[in-house]
């Protein structure tokens, strides 16, 4: 699977979990060029407290386009740390 966003890919993995219905891409297969630490943060009632990146890619900025979930609740562990994606990223084969 590929993440692609302002038609560059931004992440790539054959080992994606799909939660939800968003496939959420292992740490080590995003390229964190294109990865900028967000302060925002949510959470969700059985996965916990989820952390956000924004993306930046050439001049483009998509604010908090990407959530992974730091220190996942028991019941998400297969999903901690993973990254998925919102806001206009596209998710391809």
């Amino acid at each position: 699977m590929k993440a692609i966003w302002n038609n560059t890919v931004i992440a790539e993995s054959d080992a994606t979990k799909i939660i939800e219905g968003n496939h959420y891409f292992p740490p080590e297969s995003i390229k964190k060029e294109y990865f900028v630490p967000s302060t925002s943060h949510t959470t969700c009632p059985w996965k916990g407290q989820a952390s956000y990146y924004s993306l930046e890619v050439g001049s483009e900025t998509n604010t908090d386009a990407a959530w992974y979930y730091p220190e996942a609740s028991a019941m998400a562990k297969e999903i901690e740390g993973y990254v998925a994606f919102w806001k206009g990223v596209a998710i391809e084969e």
